[in-house]
């Protein structure tokens, strides 16, 4: 890393920021149109997801060839560091929102409902005869006048052991490959590098493959669906949220395989490929939350 800069490196003209406000107010305010009935909608969403893409594609290409020429002083690289760091920080604070959700519901939201602790008597103001069971599958009016409920009750839920318990293991594997890979870049080995990545890539794929079954399985087997009482509300919001965030991790270790082959990273400096890494290891680490709290307990 180019040490020929003591002030903090500022790009020139750098236009990316306000194409991205552009590309993302677009979307936004389509989906918001869609969701409305706009027929327009759908287009202006479109077109601001695209706009984003071209955003993405240019500015991380930039940062790329800004690094390669030498550009970036140690400062810069702290502050990649940093901003890397508090984007994990507010990633882990979107699922916490999530998983905060799911546990109001099941300890004290549920509960409550069914009677437990009489000075609320929330039983008795809202639904009463309401029995406080988990996994709750319908509405909780459903319990009580099953003809409130305008959805089919599902047959189930996924079975603990089968694929999520295969997914453990897949992912908990690519986070080993993606540190064998780490461990060969910082040796020098490139193929060590390259064969890792590969190796993590193949991984998080098959683990959206088999994610992908299992909804299938879920809607067209069990009828368990987002509509399926808060149970299927927290359940497809978490892990369809955190299979996004694998495909988004699988994308960038992808790009991060390119460079390695092109030849990009050094012992001393392959930031990227850290950054990748540490979003990996966080996609990890909340897959083991979920689980735990979705599929086992």
């Amino acid at each position: 890393m180019s040490t020929a800069h003591s002030g903090y490196y500022l790009p020139h003209d750098a236009h990316w920021p306000i194409v991205g406000s552009i590309g993302l107010t677009a979307m936004l305010g389509g989906f918001g149109a869609w969701l409305n009935g706009a027929g327009a909608g759908p287009w202006f969403m479109a077109a601001g997801f695209v706009i984003l893409l071209v955003m993405m594609f240019g500015w991380f290409g930039t940062v790329i060839r800004e690094n390669l020429a030498g550009l970036y002083n140690e400062q810069v690289d702290r502050s990649f560091r940093w901003a890397m760091g508090w984007f994990i920080f507010s990633e882990v604070m979107f699922f916490a929102a999530f998983f905060g959700a799911l546990l109001y519901a099941r300890a004290f939201a549920v509960p409550w409902l069914g009677g437990e602790g009489d000075k609320y008597l929330t039983h008795e103001l809202l639904w009463k005869g309401f029995e406080a069971v988990w996994p709750l599958l319908q509405p909780p009016i459903a319990a009580v006048d099953p003809a409130a409920n305008p959805y089919a009750v599902p047959k189930g839920i996924i079975e603990t052991w089968k694929i999520p318990a295969l997914n453990t293991l897949i992912l908990l594997s690519s986070g080993v490959t993606v540190t064998w890979a780490h461990w060969g870049l910082k040796k020098g080995n490139r193929g060590q590098l390259v064969l890792g990545l590969i190796a993590t890539i193949a991984l998080g794929l098959t683990f959206l493959a088999l994610q992908a079954h299992e909804y299938m399985y879920a809607y067209e087997e069990l009828n368990l669906k987002l509509s399926s009482g808060i149970y299927g509300s927290t359940f497809f919001m978490l892990t369809g949220f955190h299979g996004l965030h694998v495909t988004i991790g699988a994308t960038m270790l992808i790009v991060i395989l390119l460079r390695a082959i092109a030849g990009h990273f050094t012992p001393d400096n392959h930031f990227a490929f850290e950054a990748v890494a540490w979003y990996w290891h966080f996609v990890d680490v909340v897959w083991l939350f979920l689980f735990v709290f979705v599929y086992w307990i």
